[in-house]
């Protein structure tokens, strides 16, 4: 991704040099991918968007300076070609993160994005973890209008790999994928109808899951009036606060190893919702720097 001047767009680009990925806490690493949204479109516009509003954001973020731990912004995954290519670039450029020991903040795209980066956990050898899913949408049918790498079918692909899953805010979906859940006893899940009336700010995870964890979230877990912004919006969702206190509660009793921003859709003349997805990736930065000793 390339800015007005010819020069690669990256990460807080008006507060901060670009620091070598081997130096760097956080890698972000872009990926336009856009092949199976089934509702609104525009996610592969998304990183470009979030990597545009983060030069608005202030390096404080209101309790530290995750930026001070240094943030190497990736050049963006080539999209291009069939869809398990692209999946397997997507895990040798996070490989490449993980190899020089930096965390990667992978800015999507639509969910499928999320397969190739979990893919390239398993490439590196890294079995026992989690992953922790913010959305609207379970993600778990086996395939999708035929499609077994759609976004509707990502969490599929990952618990079909032996990695247990905890979701969070889910409100929509089907019949194949209450039976899914039901019969996997490595997911679990609180609901949208649960956490959101009840306003519930933090969770435990349950002792059997791992220590490690991958967070991916989805712009459609948080509700329509936070963001509007995604392809298949569904009301209901977690609130701004909720979505960062909640996973606050699992990097205070986890090892976070990485984590995702997905199906960001920007609107066109409302930057508000691009701030909005920079801030949501700096936040986590920040309380992933808090939690986890690396303040500098």
């Amino acid at each position: 991704m390339i800015d007005k001047q010819g020069q690669p767009t990256i990460f807080l680009a008006s507060e901060i040099e670009q620091c070598p990925l081997a130096e760097a806490a956080f890698a972000v690493l872009p990926v336009p991918y856009e092949k199976t949204v089934s509702y609104g479109s525009g996610t592969a516009r998304g990183p470009e968007a979030i990597l545009v509003a983060s030069e608005q954001l202030e390096t404080w973020d209101g309790h530290s300076n995750p930026s001070s731990l240094g943030i190497h912004t990736c050049m963006a995954v080539d999209c291009s070609g069939q869809a398990e290519d692209v999946i397997e670039s997507i895990a040798m450029a996070v490989k490449q993160i993980l190899d020089a020991g930096s965390m990667p903040v992978v800015l999507g795209g639509e969910h499928t994005v999320t397969y190739g980066v979990i893919k390239a956990y398993l490439d590196a050898g890294v079995t026992d973890f989690g992953v922790v899913q913010i959305d609207a949408h379970a993600d778990l049918r086996d395939a999708y209008e035929g499609d077994p790498l759609s976004h509707a079918s990502v969490m599929k692909r990952i618990v079909d790999e032996g990695i247990p899953l905890y979701q969070l805010g889910i409100r929509a979906y089907c019949g194949e994928e209450k039976a899914i859940r039901e019969s996997n006893p490595h997911i679990y899940y609180q609901d949208a109808d649960e956490l959101v009336p009840q306003a519930i700010q933090s969770i435990q995870l349950p002792d059997a899951f791992p220590e490690k964890v991958f967070f991916t979230v989805d712009i459609d877990g948080l509700d329509p009036s936070v963001f509007p912004s995604t392809g298949t919006p569904v009301p209901g969702g977690l609130g701004w606060y909720q979505t960062l206190n909640l996973f606050e509660s699992v990097a205070r009793h986890r090892q976070i190893i990485g984590f995702d921003i997905m199906e960001f859709s920007p609107l066109q003349n409302l930057h508000a919702y691009d701030f909005a997805a920079a801030l949501l990736s700096y936040k986590m930065m920040g309380i992933v720097q808090r939690t986890s000793n690396m303040m500098s």
